[in-house]
């Protein structure tokens, strides 16, 4: 893992990959991964639905006080405890909020390799029905040969079909792709 760490551009690089893995090895220790997870994962909904929370995390402009004292607040509301409040705390009061979301997402990468997750990206032009999303997990399933973490995105500029990231493969099966490259055909044949 120390290997990860030093590579540019892994998930486990700088400030937010080694608080990460030391979270998640203490987490292991106390059989809490699961449990500290959630409590990330709360913390980063709030996030995404406040502004205000965005802001105290990431401007430099609040003293440490402030931000230990506001993130005191948010955490006794929303009921965050345990490993993943007492780490949130810690980033607040060693001035790292800033890195707070890519410590999350660095910790998540960490649960789906410790699981033998693989974490599949799906764009598609419109919302799928349940039965379609549950055939395209089984297929990734089938192809990945483990479970599937699927980040479902809609992106109506595709016009239709669907692009896959799974690991390093990209499948790009869209209509404005296939559009495209009839378009260049066309004006090749000119």
């Amino acid at each position: 893992m120390a290997q990860n760490a030093s590579e540019s551009g892994s998930p486990l690089a700088g400030v937010a990959g080694r608080y990460a893995s030391a979270l998640f090895d203490l987490a292991r220790d106390e059989r809490a991964i699961d449990a500290v997870a959630a409590g990330l994962d709360r913390f980063d909904a709030l996030m995404a639905e406040s502004a205000d929370l965005r802001r105290l995390v990431r401007s430099p402009a609040f003293s440490a006080e402030d931000q230990v004292k506001a993130i005191e607040a948010v955490l006794a509301k929303a009921g965050i405890g345990g490993l993943a409040g007492n780490f949130i705390r810690l980033s607040a009061a060693n001035r790292r909020l800033f890195a707070l979301p890519d410590m999350i997402r660095a910790y998540r990468e960490l649960v789906r390799e410790a699981k033998g997750i693989v974490r599949a990206e799906v764009r598609l032009a419109e919302q799928p029905s349940d039965a379609v999303l549950q055939d395209i997990k089984a297929s990734l399933k089938d192809v990945a040969k483990a479970e599937i973490d699927l980040d479902l995105r809609i992106d109506p500029s595709l016009i239709g079909g669907i692009v896959v990231k799974l690991g390093s493969r990209m499948v790009d099966a869209s209509l404005r792709t296939k559009l495209n490259s009839i378009r260049l055909a066309m004006q090749g044949a000119r």
